[in-house]
């Protein structure tokens, strides 16, 4: 942590190699929760993209706040992604989502009936509102804190476990009803 901390105070004095650090150490978790929200590739690394230059652009006005920089990271992506919803106004069929990107790296050489369970998991959690995708890729995906989660979608931990709590429930009955 001691290291990333050097990292981000020298991306904030304008840094790039600082800043490319921290962009290889983040990219992966930012691309991954983008295309779980969009479903698509291409624009996944479009909306990548941009967090990543709007994070580039504004690293001088970083503030920790006693969360981790990710935190920040994935509230420019979660705003991101509201935005290009905003303006595309386009529904993604899931039949077009790869039910891989919702697995860990370390996790994604499951066997066939693994990938099975994925897929359906990856069809569960796109029928979620929006606040609780956010909550579950962001704990269960991302493996955030609840404070970390709290923290990047601006709201309390205590609000984050109930949202929790509640997207678990939802997505127990629509898995039943499967």
């Amino acid at each position: 942590m001691d290291g990333e901390e050097n990292l981000i105070q020298g991306a904030a004095r304008g840094e790039s190699s600082a800043f490319g650090q921290l962009y290889d150490l983040y990219q992966p978790r930012i691309y991954r929760f983008v295309l779980i929200k969009v479903g698509q590739r291409e624009e996944a690394e479009d909306l990548t993209h941009q967090v990543f230059l709007n994070a580039w652009q504004n690293m001088k006005g970083y503030k920790s706040r006693g969360f981790p920089f990710s935190s920040w990271l994935y509230r420019i992506a979660r705003n991101k992604v509201i935005d290009f919803y905003r303006t595309k106004r386009e529904s993604i069929s899931i039949d077009r989502v790869d039910p891989e990107i919702f697995l860990a790296p370390a996790i994604q050489q499951f066997s066939f009936d693994k990938n099975i369970e994925a897929e359906g998991l990856a069809r569960a959690i796109q029928e979620l509102e929006p606040n609780y995708q956010d909550v579950v890729i962001m704990r269960f995906v991302e493996d955030l804190t609840v404070a970390e989660t709290a923290a990047a979608l601006k709201k309390s931990q205590g609000s984050v476990k109930v949202i929790q709590h509640r997207a678990i429930k939802k997505l127990k009955e629509i898995l039943k009803t499967d």
